[in-house]
C-alpha cells in the first residue's frame, strides 16, 4: 500500500476544511490501495503567494516542510501541494510558472502546483448532477457540460443554492463531501489534474 503525507497550501478560508475531505476522497475512491495522510492545510493570500511577496510563498513552503518532517509516518513519501484558483489567469501558463518558482525555493522536497479552472466552486459546477440534494436544478439536460470553458465560477453555485446563502466555509466542505469525483473529473480538466499529480505519486 502507497502512502503519502500531503502539507497542503491554499488560499481560501473554505479549502481549509475542504481541501484535506477532497484528497481523502480522491485517494480512497479513485486510486486503490492508497493512503493519503493530510496536515492542515495552509492558507495565504493568492496574491502574495504568487508573487512571494514578503517572502510569503518562501515562509509557507519552509512551514510545509518543517510540519512535514516533524509527522512521522514509516514508509510514507511527502509532497507540498499548493491548490489554488486560476481566476482570469490562464492555468497552463500560471501553474507551470507557479511550480518552477516553488521548486528554485525548496529543491528539497516534492511540491506539485495545480490550479482550479476558474475557481473550486467551478468543480461544483462539474459535478452538479450529483449535487441536486444542494443545488436546485431543474432540468439535468441543461447542465454545463465543459463549466471551465463555458467560464461557470461560484455565482452560478450561489445562483442555484438551495440554502439561505451559499458560505465557503460551511457550505464548501459539504458540497466536497457529496460531489461525484467521477463525473467531475470527467467534465474537469484541472480537477483531472490534481488527480493525476495524485496518482503519480501513489500508483
Amino acid at each position: 500500500m502507497r502512502q503519502l503525507k500531503v502539507a497542503p497550501i491554499v488560499e481560501g478560508d473554505g479549502e481549509v476544511p475542504s481541501v484535506p475531505v477532497l484528497l481523502r476522497r480522491i485517494s480512497s475512491e479513485l486510486i486503490p490501495d492508497s493512503v493519503v495522510h493530510l496536515l492542515r492545510p495552509i492558507r495565504q493570500p493568492r496574491q502574495k503567494l504568487l508573487t512571494n511577496k514578503d517572502q510569503c510563498l518562501a515562509n509557507s513552503l519552509g512551514l510545509a516542510v518543517s510540519k512535514l518532517r516533524q509527522f512521522h509516518v514509516p514508509d510514507a513519501d511527502e509532497l507540498i501541494l499548493l491548490l489554488l484558483d486560476a481566476d482570469s489567469d490562464c492555468a497552463a501558463q500560471i501553474g507551470p510558472a507557479t511550480l518552477e518558482s516553488a521548486q528554485t525555493l525548496r529543491g528539497d522536497v516534492d511540491i506539485a502546483c495545480v490550479f482550479a479552472v476558474l475557481e473550486y466552486e467551478t468543480w461544483f459546477v462539474a459535478a452538479a448532477q450529483s449535487l441536486q440534494s444542494h443545488l436546485d436544478i431543474v432540468d439535468v439536460t441543461s447542465l454545463p457540460l465543459d463549466p471551465e470553458g463555458q467560464r461557470c465560477r461560484k455565482a452560478w453555485i450561489k445562483d442555484h443554492f438551495r440554502g439561505a446563502k451559499y458560505s465557503e466555509t460551511v457550505d464548501q466542505p459539504k458540497l466536497t463531501a457529496a460531489m461525484d469525483l467521477r463525473l467531475c473529473r470527467e467534465r474537469s480538466p484541472s480537477f483531472d489534474k490534481l488527480c493525476r499529480e495524485l496518482e503519480s505519486r501513489l500508483k
